[in-house]
């Protein structure tokens, strides 16, 4: 009897949305909640996931197996797929979530992209930032959570480590496959990376 409820609660909240005018591929494999707040044309894909306390604005595409819970996603924003979006999280207008991407109790501002296979987490990303794939935030020492702040127009190479607490000023590079441990100053490169070391006619032994 219980999932019958569910499934008709389902039936009516994807009825409801589509009469808005959301765009559903899939309908049937899109679950919603009862306080679930979109906006205007906006697209779902298949296998989507909103938990409790998701607000969606307007012009928004939540691409296929992405999975949002108490999060605020802004105008022209596109997430996913295989994006999870987790609680305290808004992603300002025009910012991109990609593929494999979990974002926890952050701040993505405008027009600011995480493109593939990375973690933010305890982060405030500004304006037209790029943070590069793989790029993890590493908000968590074993005892206490640390705040990463990304400054506007940064960007963060591929493979990188920011260990909290740190700060990369505006119009910063890091380089990739860097680890920060400080914070870094308005319009610097910031480099970690062990020489590269070639042997020439090397045979194993």
């Amino acid at each position: 009897m219980k999932e019958l409820n569910l499934y008709k609660i389902q039936n009516k909240l994807r009825n409801k949305f589509l009469k808005s005018g959301v765009k559903m591929m899939g309908p049937e494999t899109i679950f919603f909640s009862t306080d679930t707040k979109i906006g205007k044309n906006v697209t779902i894909e298949p296998y989507v996931v909103i938990g409790k306390k998701v607000n969606i604005g307007n012009n928004v595409i939540i691409k296929s197996f992405s999975h949002l819970e108490s999060c605020k996603i802004e105008n022209r924003v596109e997430v996913g797929p295989y994006a999870r979006i987790r609680p305290e999280t808004i992603l300002k207008e025009g910012s991109k979530i990609g593929n494999f991407v979990e974002v926890k109790k952050s701040i993505v501002g405008k027009k600011s992209k995480v493109n593939h296979l990375s973690y933010i987490g305890d982060t405030t990303i500004g304006k037209s930032s790029n943070i590069g794939a793989g790029t993890i935030t590493c908000n968590y020492d074993g005892i206490k959570k640390s705040k990463t702040k990304i400054k506007d127009n940064v960007f963060i190479g591929s493979n990188s480590a920011l260990v909290a607490p740190v700060t990369i000023e505006e119009k910063s590079i890091v380089g990739a496959g860097s680890v920060i441990t400080k914070s870094v100053k308005k319009k610097s490169l910031a480099l970690t990376r062990s020489l590269q070391t070639e042997i020439n006619n090397y045979k194993r032994k």
